[in-house]
């Protein structure tokens, strides 16, 4: 009998759990190689091939490809914002792009002597702690989904977290919500 494949298969946990099983079969099969253990991991999944497996794996994730709720054009409804004090811009406003667990943000804003200002970053958002590319060399991020809607983000430095956000698309997704210790910005939908 052979084993069920989750609905949304994940090919870097199908390599890891090949690779589990290749540790684990090498005291009765000293000659294996990753290979084999790969063959075997397809087989127990119902597959002839791990090259079968791997293709049915890259299918089903090309056909669940979603449009994130948080993916587009954010403009600051500074009205409806709580700034910090330190924080009291003119206008911003935050491009968003999410592939898979990959998440891009860029910003823009026009701070309160009406300077421009911007930057971005891109980080997974897979709960594992890493720099962010784009953030500083210092920081670390470890980023999740709480939900579909929803984002966590802490920032470390040096080992202590600096912040924590909050990115909250509202049910209608027409607004995104960005709250920290000192601030909750609101943003509209361009």
């Amino acid at each position: 009998m052979s084993r069920q494949l989750p609905t949304r298969p994940n090919l870097e946990h199908l390599k890891n759990q090949a690779k589990d099983l290749l540790q684990s079969a090498r005291p009765q099969h000293p000659d294996w190689q990753l290979a084999d253990a790969q063959f075997a991991l397809a087989r127990s999944y119902g597959f002839a091939s791990w090259p079968a497996l791997k293709a049915h794996v890259d299918q089903i994730a090309d056909a669940t490809v979603e449009v994130s709720p948080m993916s587009g054009t954010w403009v600051a409804n500074v009205a409806a914002s709580q700034r910090h004090p330190a924080m009291l811009f003119r206008s911003a406003s935050l491009e968003v792009s999410v592939t898979g667990s990959r998440v891009k943000m860029t910003q823009a804003v026009i701070d309160a002597e009406g300077k421009p200002a911007g930057g971005g970053m891109t980080f997974e958002a897979d709960g594992v702690p890493r720099q962010p590319e784009g953030g500083g060399a210092a920081h670390t991020l470890t980023a999740r989904w709480l939900d579909a809607r929803t984002l966590e983000v802490v920032d470390q430095m040096d080992g202590r977290d600096v912040g924590r956000g909050l990115y909250a698309v509202s049910t209608d997704g027409r607004s995104l919500t960005v709250t920290t210790a000192e601030q909750a910005l609101v943003f509209d939908r361009a």
